[in-house]
């Protein structure tokens, strides 16, 4: 498992020539690090007297992104396994009418597989930046750096996500999926540079 090896460790993997796609693990680690990144500004300012009256808030959103952070992890290898899926459809026999139809229906479920997978990174990539959206204004000061690369950090994974569900949709032959695929990862993006417009213009005014 990758997200068991050492950042030195991981880097080597990703710049080797493994078949294994790199980009969904990135985008994975990403959010992940955004997360905990939220989660430690939240924890710098729960229970300082300036942040008393958003504790509620604070705790609130220190939860949602440790848990978040501990989902993204996970992700970093699940993104390679939905790779592996369609891989192994492509390695089916083909040598018949029939072959040739249930290899061409694994196809098109594995690469549904495959969207999937870092779709649910962008989702919650999005919720990351969300939750630093939510503390703007409320949070320990000292920590407004922190809060800021979270709020990139969260954006780098979402945007990095939705390009891997881009690249996993042509070969799908269901346009019904793929209109709402592109429909929902569409609102994805609008919503994450919404909320990661307002961390950054934050984090700009308190230079």
């Amino acid at each position: 498992m990758l997200v068991k090896q050492s950042a030195e460790e991981f880097c080597k993997v990703l710049a080797s020539d493994a078949t294994a796609p790199a980009g969904g693990r990135v985008a994975a680690l990403s959010g992940a690090l955004a997360a905990s990144l939220v989660a430690m500004v939240c924890r710098l300012s729960i229970g300082r007297k300036e942040c008393e009256q958003y504790a509620n808030t604070l705790t609130d959103a220190l939860g949602k992104t440790e848990a978040l952070s501990a989902s993204l992890l996970r992700r970093v290898d699940l993104d390679a396994e939905a790779f592996n899926g369609v891989m192994a459809a492509f390695a089916m026999p083909k040598g018949t009418d029939d072959e040739k139809q249930i290899r061409a229906a694994e196809i098109e479920r594995a690469y549904k597989e495959a969207v999937q997978s870092p779709l649910s990174i962008a989702r919650e990539c999005r919720d990351v930046v969300f939750f630093a959206n939510k503390i703007v204004g409320k949070a320990n000061a000292d920590a407004i750096g922190e809060l800021g690369v979270a709020g990139q950090q969260a954006l780098a994974g979402l945007e990095g996500a939705i390009m891997n569900v881009q690249l996993n949709l042509p070969p799908i032959k269901d346009e019904k999926y793929k209109r709402e695929m592109t429909d929902r990862v569409t609102g994805l993006l609008a919503e994450g540079r919404k909320f990661q417009h307002t961390v950054y213009k934050h984090v700009l005014e308190q230079l």
